[in-house]
């Protein structure tokens, strides 16, 4: 249902260097030489690109087009002002005629880089402000000596003015503090600075304005207000649609364009179908249309290449209802996807052998098709950080009368699992060494399973009770859904039945991944949190609230605790078997909280457990973490796909490309695929 990013904490292994040729250096990742404030970037490579036919390459080429016309969306869907920041940005870095190796341009290239990766001026993890290094004097110094034309200027406006209106934005900590605030008790609108509602909508008026809107009675309802944008306009709410003649419609518009020009060379006529269908859908924005387009996508399986293209999770929204525009080109791994095609061939046994109500349950699994791929093009809000794993579609009926579809990305999981090795991460964190081979003999196997799990599976299990309203769980929705698959995942890692089906060398096996998926939400994934700060991104969220849960019980029956030794804390398992039941009492209670749409009940659950941090463990961790020099969140790079045409423009071939740095890769992505204007009313 919803992707899912790489759960460990950061590591580095050694470096290598792509040449100019494609598959140059032989690995499936290359780290650049790029690493910056707490991020260092990868290269993922196309494995088997060469090998398609030019066919095929012709439809890569075209959906990855579509899959890059949409990055100025979702910049400004994470704040309003985020695209006339980031073009400030790159107007100064590309016109300074200072030193560029000192500060404070230095300071401002690393801001500029942070402020690419996370798609606008937060976090793209954790959500709070990026906090510039350099002076805002300086700033408006190199603002003062641009030309007119390089400033991002609405009709009028002075540079004066500019500078006014952006200054507190970006330098001032007390004015958009949060990308998406989930603190209980604050109006979440009110204090959130993403841009899917207008400033002076509260979460009350919102939450009425789409309660009224929703036909309880509908077997099929839409996903309400998925692709729009709320505003006051004469004192009325009304919605703002994105799509082609509308809000993001220049942008949409380009991406139409090279969805038609891909058409032509769809694997199938299905495929081509789901093309239709997404066009109609971009140019009329009916959810209607969305969901038909969602079945015809899921229910094509047989085309080697595959994308995703649109609106399409709610992760940014605090209410859990507009979705972030994103966008990816795949295709199969096929000597891989055998793992994944036992699991999906299994669904049925799996959901009936579930450790939760039968009232729960589906008494039919329908439509479960899943696959290992390799990722050609990620776009908006897969890129740069991206996804290991995605099962869409997220309408609950559509899932329920349809099923779903579900990949696991392998060369981008090979990518960080390759980068967690010989980093120091376990001989720092893992309590002894027979825990660490354990880790090493199984880790990576174990992680891609539950990966597996989790999406193949985990968010295709289980049924709403009638008359349960899908959006119940509000913004503790998606903390509340990534828990129920992960526990799903984490239950059945223990099953005899996946030894059976030659899934698990052994029995023993399962151990790794309790081990560090406990480590991970306990300890480690404290790194990547600021001190004074709470846990605000969902699936953290669920690890922790998982972790804490699982841990409060297991240490009461003496099967695990959190131990010091020679003054570090580390996590010991000393009765792996007795936490298979605590996953299953939990999981049993989330998926009757989801199944319910017991707000309450999800509400305490995420607060209890997903949110506060212990000050003492959490500075412990950055310390132990920070001696390692390693970099906590890996983000890619994309490769580069030159067409050559003949003399009546048809493709002939189409060459990949891996030397792109990622400054040139943004300024370019800024040039060419530039499609709103600075100020979206």
């Amino acid at each position: 249902m919803n992707p899912d990013i790489s759960p460990s904490a950061g590591s580095e292994p050694a470096a290598y260097a792509c040449g100019p040729a494609a598959g140059a250096c032989g690995q499936p990742f290359c780290y650049t030489d790029e690493a910056f404030a707490d991020i260092r970037l990868l290269r993922y490579r196309v494995e088997g690109f060469e090998a398609l036919s030019l066919r095929q390459k012709t439809l890569v080429y075209h959906l990855s087009e579509a899959a890059l016309w949409g990055r100025d969306i979702l910049f400004d869907q994470n704040g309003r002002y985020n695209l006339r920041i980031r073009r400030l940005l790159e107007a100064v870095y590309t016109h300074y005629r200072g030193p560029r190796d000192e500060e404070p341009f230095r300071s401002l290239a690393v801001y500029l880089k942070r402020v690419w990766f996370s798609n606008g001026i937060h976090h793209h993890y954790g959500g709070e402000k990026l906090v510039p290094g350099f002076d805002p004097a300086f700033l408006r110094s190199e603002m003062e000596r641009l030309p007119r034309e390089a400033l991002p200027l609405a009709p009028g406006e002075t540079p004066e003015e500019l500078w006014r209106e952006l200054q507190p934005v970006m330098f001032d900590p007390a004015v958009m503090p949060m990308r998406v605030n989930h603190r209980d008790g604050d109006d979440l609108l009110l204090t959130s600075a993403c841009n899917y509602y207008g400033p002076d909508v509260t979460q009350a008026e919102a939450e009425a304005f789409y309660a009224a809107r929703k036909d309880s009675a509908d077997p099929h309802p839409v996903m309400t207000g998925l692709n729009s944008r709320l505003v006051r306009d004469d004192g009325t709410l009304r919605e703002r649609t994105w799509r082609v003649g509308g809000l993001y419609g220049e942008a949409i518009g380009k991406i139409v364009e090279s969805l038609l020009a891909a058409r032509p060379f769809a694997d199938n006529a299905a495929q081509q179908a789901v093309i239709d269908t997404l066009v109609d859908y971009y140019r009329t924005g009916d959810l209607r249309t969305f969901d038909r387009y969602t079945i015809q996508w899921l229910e094509e399986t047989e085309g080697h290449v595959d994308f995703t293209n649109g609106f399409t999770e709610t992760y940014g929204d605090p209410l859990g209802l507009k979705a972030s525009w994103e966008g990816y080109v795949n295709y199969t791994d096929t000597e891989a996807t055998h793992r994944t095609e036992v699991l999906s061939s299994h669904a049925q046994w799996f959901e009936d052998h579930s450790p939760v109500d039968p009232r729960f349950k589906k008494a039919v699994c329908r439509g479960v098709s899943a696959r290992v791929v390799t990722a050609a093009m990620l776009g908006g809000d897969l890129y740069p950080s991206t996804a290991i794993g995605i099962n869409l579609p997220n309408s609950d009926w559509v899932r329920h009368e349809h099923g779903s579809k579900s990949v696991t990305i392998g060369n981008l999981t090979a990518a960080y699992n390759e980068a967690a090795r010989s980093s120091g991460m376990d001989e720092e964190f893992i309590i002894d060494e027979p825990t660490r081979r354990l880790v090493r003999t199984y880790g990576d196997a174990l992680d891609d399973l539950h990966t597996d799990l989790h999406e193949c599976l985990g968010h295709g299990s289980g049924r709403l009770l009638d008359g349960t309203d899908p959006d119940a769980l509000r913004s503790y929705s998606s903390t509340i859904e990534e828990a129920r698959a992960d526990l799903f995942g984490l239950y059945y890692m223990a099953d005899p039945k996946l030894t059976e089906l030659g899934l698990t060398p052994d029995r023993e096996a399962y151990r790794a991944q309790y081990y560090t998926y406990l480590m991970n939400g306990l300890m480690t994934q404290l790194v990547r949190i600021e001190p004074g700060h709470g846990i605000e991104e969902a699936h953290m969220r669920n690890r922790a609230l998982i972790a804490r849960w699982v841990m409060e019980r297991a240490e009461k029956s003496g099967a695990a605790a959190l131990v010091v030794r020679e003054g570090k804390t580390y996590l010991a398992i000393s009765d792996y078997a007795a936490l298979r039941p605590l996953f299953a009492e939990l999981l049993a209670e989330v998926q009757r909280i989801k199944s319910e749409g017991d707000y309450e009940a999800a509400r305490r659950l995420v607060e209890q457990y997903g949110v506060k941090v212990d000050p003492a463990l959490h500075e412990e961790m950055r310390r132990r973490y920070a001696r390692l020099h390693l970099s906590p969140y890996k983000g890619f790079i994309n490769p580069v796909y030159h067409a050559t045409r003949d003399a009546d423009g048809a493709i002939t071939d189409v060459r990949i490309d891996y030397t792109e740095a990622y400054d040139a890769q943004m300024l370019r992505y800024g040039r060419q695929y530039r499609t709103l204007p600075d100020v979206n009313p």
